[in-house]
């Protein structure tokens, strides 16, 4: 398990690298930079930047060295002194504005996460040994629905009834008296209190998807000739599910957190522009409008490394849970 474990490691090395010169290069595509968006912002303020201000700024901000170099110089700064650069549109350090934000989104996608596993289960499990009953239509429909509504109805949904049936301040995750106090246990019972919204509307389309997968996983499972064998001799429904097919099903459901994951993370943008959650959606968005580089190119890459840890846990969690993954690599 260890060497399993240590080889993956060694697989993200080339993976974040190609990650990071790819989310440096993804910014720099559209023409022009920072410069070029604020100048034309100030002119349709009526206001002028002069030559020598310009040119000050792009030395000041290497704007105008080759892209490898400022990509090195990006990279070398993350690496060596844990410096992501300085955001044009904000004039404050990425890490700053990053830190400020990452904890309510990493806190969001986890607790999102795994409220659609504590509900998917059961429901998923349901619906394959009780196929075609009423509660597997229910789960079903309920499944698709899950699916096919888009996140942020969900969420206008939610804010409508959350003020007009229950009287909650709707938008962001605290109420405006506890926004900028201290941590203390109401704040953290207030922040409970709203967390419930983007849960529910994040984690509706992923949850009806690990339901959906866990149901045909283990209703295909439970066709095979060695559960026929196993009942033939006697053994009883639940300990048969238990023990055999529910183990084997389970394999694409713990597989799927290195999607879910990120998937949670970037779907959130949506989301808590409607919600105005203060996570890193917005302030990405915001970022490859104004072109800010560095402030875009770190939020991506922080994006990316989530989802390579995330796939790195779904890769233990499934070589934890079937032998047969970690065997097959030695």
């Amino acid at each position: 398990m260890l060497s399993y474990v240590a080889r993956r490691c060694l697989y993200m090395i080339p993976t974040l690298f190609g990650i990071s010169v790819v989310a440096f290069a993804i910014i720099q595509l559209p023409p022009g930079d920072f410069l070029t968006t604020l100048v034309a912002r100030m002119e349709n303020q009526g206001e002028r930047m002069d030559q020598a201000q310009m040119a000050a700024l792009r030395e000041r901000y290497g704007l105008g060295d080759p892209i490898y170099q400022q990509y090195l110089k990006w990279i070398g700064n993350i690496l060596f002194h844990g410096d992501f650069g300085q955001s044009f549109e904000y004039s404050k350090t990425v890490s700053s504005l990053v830190m400020d934000r990452l904890p309510m989104t990493i806190l969001l996608a986890v607790t999102t996460l795994l409220a659609g596993w504590i509900i998917a289960f059961p429901i998923g499990l349901y619906s394959a040994v009780r196929q075609y009953s009423a509660g597997d239509y229910l789960a079903t429909t309920i499944g698709f629905l899950g699916l096919a509504i888009p996140n942020f109805m969900i969420a206008l949904v939610l804010m409508y009834l959350g003020y007009s049936v229950f009287g909650m301040s709707v938008g962001g995750l605290f109420s405006p008296e506890f926004e900028d106090a201290a941590w203390n246990l109401g704040k953290f019972l207030d922040l409970l209190g709203h967390l419930w919204v983007p849960i529910v509307v994040l984690g509706t389309a992923g949850t009806a998807g690990l339901i959906r997968i866990l149901r045909a996983n283990l209703l295909d499972e439970l066709r095979k000739p060695y559960v026929v064998a196993a009942r033939a001799r006697g053994m009883s429904e639940r300990r048969l599910v238990r023990k055999y097919p529910l183990r084997v099903a389970l394999n694409p459901f713990v597989s799927t957190v290195g999607w879910v994951l990120p998937g949670l993370v970037s779907g959130e943008v949506i989301v808590s522009q409607v919600l105005s959650l203060p996570t890193t959606g917005p302030l990405l968005l915001g970022a490859l409008r104004s072109q800010d580089m560095y402030l875009a190119s770190s939020i991506i890459l922080i994006v990316s490394v989530l989802t390579v840890i995330g796939t790195l846990l779904s890769d233990i969690l499934l070589a934890w849970l079937d032998p047969r993954v970690r065997l097959g690599q030695r």
